[in-house]
């Protein structure tokens, strides 16, 4: 038995020790973007919060091995975040039924202990985004207010890798992009916030 164990360690190191020399990755993620509410100054009636629902997203990665290492490896990466349906809510009918939005952040990663089968991670960057306003307010009717705006974004994100089979590993993560603000319709008292994606998903290691 204890010859087993040491038999199939041996393997999971091997096969990991393999991964870790492919140079580049292509993950797919799903989950959702969480934002916070904001309150309206200045008002106090109920309802006068904006609330957004977490909207289901997908994010696509693209990532290349820079800089390999033992207890530390390196990675430039290009996070894609596409946050398909993001609801509003809000107690008086001036706000767009929802948005969409895509985030594009190019990045460094910074993987921990890279040659063993579960791999801690931290990547940092920044990029641009967009937000898409539905063209119905909430309640009905048209949107009279702007439906498009372009926004620079900061990236900070952590997650962890575990091997799975052969040339794929499953990764859990969490992103904050932080953004400029989506076009409400009212002034929240803030220009920027922070949207949240928690995604898993399956990475595929490829080249040498």
């Amino acid at each position: 038995m204890r010859r087993l164990i040491i038999a199939l360690f041996a393997v999971v190191l091997f096969s990991q020790s393999g991964l870790s020399q492919q140079k580049n990755q292509l993950a797919v993620m799903f989950g959702r973007t969480f934002v916070g509410h904001q309150t309206v100054p200045g008002t106090s009636f109920i309802g006068n919060t904006v609330a957004f629902g977490a909207g289901p997203s997908i994010e696509a990665d693209y990532s290349r091995l820079v800089r390999p290492g033992d207890l530390v490896s390196i990675s430039l990466e290009v996070p894609v975040l596409l946050n398909l349906d993001e609801d509003l809510n809000y107690g008086v009918n001036v706000v767009p039924m929802d948005y969409s939005s895509y985030f594009v952040t190019p990045s460094a990663r910074f993987t921990f202990f890279p040659n063993v089968p579960i791999t801690p991670w931290a990547s940092v960057g920044g990029g641009f985004g967009r937000f898409s306003e539905s063209s119905d307010l909430l309640f009905g009717g048209a949107n009279p207010g702007a439906k498009g705006s372009t926004t620079g974004i900061f990236q900070f994100g952590v997650g962890l890798d575990v091997r799975a089979w052969r040339s794929f590993s499953v990764r859990g993560e969490a992103r904050d992009f932080y953004s400029g603000v989506p076009q409400l319709n009212l002034n929240t008292g803030k220009s920027r916030q922070s949207n949240l994606f928690v995604g898993l998903g399956l990475v595929w290691h490829f080249g040498r």
